[in-house]
This record gives C-alpha cells, sequence and structure tokens, in this order.
C-alpha cells in the first residue's frame, strides 16, 4: 500500500511542478529520471543499511562530540544557567541547542581558511553538474548553499550575480532555500533524530535540482557555463576566526529572536481562534495539509496532527516545527517523514532572507527575487514534500 501511496505523491509532486512550470517543452526527462533514481538509491542505502547505518552514526557522533566540546566554552560563560538547567532536567533551548551554533561556525570558518571546504564544494559540484544537466554555476552554489548557507552562499559567487538572466537566478535562489547551512545542522540533531537530518540533506540536494528542472528548464550553453567563485578578502587567521565566531553568534540570536516572536505569536493567534472558532489556527492548518501529510506515506489518522506541524513550519520556521514534533505523539514512521519534511528553509522569512541578501550585493536583482518569491518557496516546499515521499518508501 505505501508503495501505491508514494507512486500517487510523486505525480502530486510532479504534477504540481509541471503546472507551476514556466517551459513545458524545455523540460529534460533524462536528467529527472536519473535523479530520481538516485535519490530513491540513497534513501535505501542511508535509512536500511549497515553502511548507511555507519556513515549516519559517524557523523552523529562528529557533531555530538562538537556539541560536547561548545558546552565547555558555553558551561564557562554560562556556568550558572547550565548547572540550574541540567538539575532541572535540561539546559535551556538558548543554551542547548543555538549557542553551539557559534562553535560550528567557527570551524566552518578554519576550513574555508585552509582551503578545504571551497575545494571540496567546487568539486562535488561539477561531479553534481555531470549528472543534473544544469551548469557548473548551479551545481557549486546548491553544495555551497549546505555548508555556508542561504545568504552567506550569494557572497561567493557575487561576481557572477548580476550577470545572471532571471532562470538562472530562480534556481540559484531555489538551492539555497531547498537546504540547511552546516552550521545549524548540530542543533537540528538535538530536536530529530541524525539519520533523519543526513537523509534529508541528501536528498534535498537532488531535489532541488529535480523540481527546478521541471518548474524552471532551462539549457546553459557553453559559453554561460563559467563559474567563478569569489575569494574572501584577505585576513588574517584571527581576524577571520573572529569574524566567524560573531557570525555564528548572530545567527544564534536571530534564530532565538524569531523563536520568541513565532512561538508568541502562534499562541496569540490559536488562542484567538480557538475562542471564535473553536478549533485552534494550527489545528485548522493541519486540515489544509492533511492531504499533502498522507501522499508523504503518513496515516491518515495521523495526517492532521502532520499537516498542523508542516503548516507550522511553512508559517513561521523549522526550528518551531521540530519544538512541536518532539511534543506530539506520532507513529515513529510518521515522525521520521514529517522530521525529514521540515529540514529545509522552505519558509516565508526566507523569501525575504534571500531576497535581502542578494539585494546587498546587486540591487536589481534583489527586486527580481522578491517578485518570483512565492514561485520560489512553491518549488522549494515541493522538494521537502519529495523528500519527504521517498523516505516514507524505506520506513
Amino acid at each position: 500500500m505505501k508503495f501505491l501511496i508514494a507512486l500517487l505523491g510523486l505525480l502530486v509532486v510532479f504534477g504540481l511542478a509541471y503546472i507551476a512550470s514556466n517551459g513545458k517543452k524545455q523540460i529534460r526527462y533524462r536528467p529527472l529520471a536519473i535523479m530520481i533514481v538516485l535519490q530513491v538509491i540513497l534513501a535505501y542505502a542511508l535509512l536500511n543499511t549497515g553502511v548507511g547505518t555507519f556513515l549516519i552514526g559517524g557523523f552523529a557522533t562528529v557533531f555530538k562530540s562538537l556539541l560536547d566540546y561548545a558546552n565547555e566554552g558555553i558551561a564557562f560563560v554560562f556556568g550558572g544557567l547550565t548547572t540550574v538547567g541540567a538539575e532541572s532536567g535540561g539546559a535551556p533551548f538558548f543554551l542547548s541547542v543555538l549557542m553551539p551554533i557559534v562553535v560550528i561556525s567557527a570551524l566552518i570558518g578554519i576550513l574555508q581558511y585552509i582551503r578545504i571546504l571551497p575545494f571540496v564544494i567546487k568539486y562535488i559540484g561539477l561531479v553534481l553538474s555531470k549528472i543534473n544537466g544544469m551548469g557548473k554555476l548551479e551545481s557549486y552554489n546548491a553544495v555551497a548553499s549546505a555548508v555556508l548557507g542561504q545568504s552567506e552562499v550569494f557572497i561567493s559567487v557575487k561576481k557572477q550575480i548580476g550577470l545572471l538572466p532571471k532562470h538562472r537566478l530562480y534556481t540559484l535562489c531555489a538551492s539555497a532555500m531547498s537546504t540547511v547551512s552546516m552550521s545549524i545542522v548540530g542543533a537540528y540533531m538535538t530536536m530529530i533524530e541524525p539519520k533523519y537530518v543526513v537523509t534529508a540533506l541528501v536528498l534535498n540536494l537532488f531535489g532541488g535540482f529535480i523540481i527546478a528542472s521541471i518548474v524552471n528548464p532551462y539549457r546553459v550553453t557553453e559559453e554561460e557555463d563559467i563559474l567563478e567563485v569569489q575569494d574572501e578578502e584577505k585576513q588574517s587567521f584571527f581576524e577571520m576566526l573572529g569574524e566567524y565566531i560573531l557570525d555564528g553568534f548572530k545567527v544564534a540570536i536571530i534564530v532565538a529572536a524569531m523563536l520568541i516572536g513565532f512561538v508568541a505569536l502562534i499562541a496569540l493567534v490559536n488562542g484567538v481562534f480557538s475562542s471564535v472558532l473553536g478549533i485552534s489556527f494550527q489545528e485548522l492548518l493541519g486540515y489544509v495539509f492533511a492531504p499533502f501529510a498522507f501522499i508523504m506515506g503518513v496515516p491518515w489518522k495521523e495526517a492532521i496532527q502532520a499537516g498542523s506541524i508542516m503548516a507550522t513550519k511553512m508559517v513561521s520556521n523549522e526550528f518551531v516545527a521540530m519544538l512541536n514534533l518532539k511534543e506530539t505523539a506520532m507513529s515513529a514512521r510518521t515522525t521520521g517523514i514529517v522530521s525529514v519534511f521540515l529540514v529545509s528553509f522552505a519558509n516565508f522569512s526566507s523569501i525575504g532572507i534571500i531576497a535581502g541578501a542578494v539585494k546587498g550585493l546587486h540591487e536589481k536583482q534583489g527586486n527580481v527575487v522578491a517578485r518570483f518569491g512565492l514561485k520560489l518557496l512553491y518549488g522549494a516546499s515541493l522538494v521537502s514534500v519529495l523528500s519527504a515521499i521517498i523516505t516514507g518508501l524505506f520506513l
């Protein structure tokens, strides 16, 4: 039965992508088929094989160790609070989940500085460009987005931003919204199972190309297929380290502020809806998103609960939704499928973040991004649904 539902889900996702396509006759089906098969193989390998379990276990162990090291610095600065938190069953969310972002950001800076990350990103991108039928720039950008983040990635290709036509700019932005930055992966792993975080990271990478190839198909000529990566401004090691540490702290503060605002506003709106209609806003959204949860492989009896969490992610952010997921009693299969759906930046606030990042580098192109912002969210959301459907096949 789950295979029939997955087939239905794929047809719905591809149908919705096809309806929104701006070049139906230009769609190339061979690269699409190859990437879908790769998604299925990778999902099976990660979720149902010993090798996948070993790789995910190693990945999770590395991040757990990083979080443990981060706690050394956190305890030094917030010692009293962490002690009180430990005695009451857990440190405050800000300290245990968000503050480690500072340390991971610093490590990313070090790997950038010693040229390891640029090398890895560039050559993985080149391999991907042979598979997805797109340009080197698009492939580089997808991998870089998964490491650097949805706003920082555009700095590395700022030489080309002003030269890109609208269709290529859409693909770059769609990749940025469909992935998540490595600096907050550790934070996700404290809220959902690491295997679902890793699975989502891998599937979204290909899913972004699949959906973009349908919604926004085009061919890149040899003359256009140029990749110019902007070298970072020459800095001493400690200048760079200080910059990345502060960047990580800014991310943690921004996420904390967003959580305070969104959690409070959702509670307010839920209260108003419950008083007037007798049903909370999140429950209402749950009914709207329940069909999408069902085609992802969620049993219908849990589809409304799952749909509510999915909607929360769309209207607020993935952190709020992950917190809700932790507090919701659902089957292990449903939890796994929804977890994979949540691991992306596909929400309304990301439209502003990406448009602002591009506008900071090139005002005209930033305005272009703002105009196709809703279509960007539409495509990125389909990527999340697609990854969840593929995951559901193996749970």
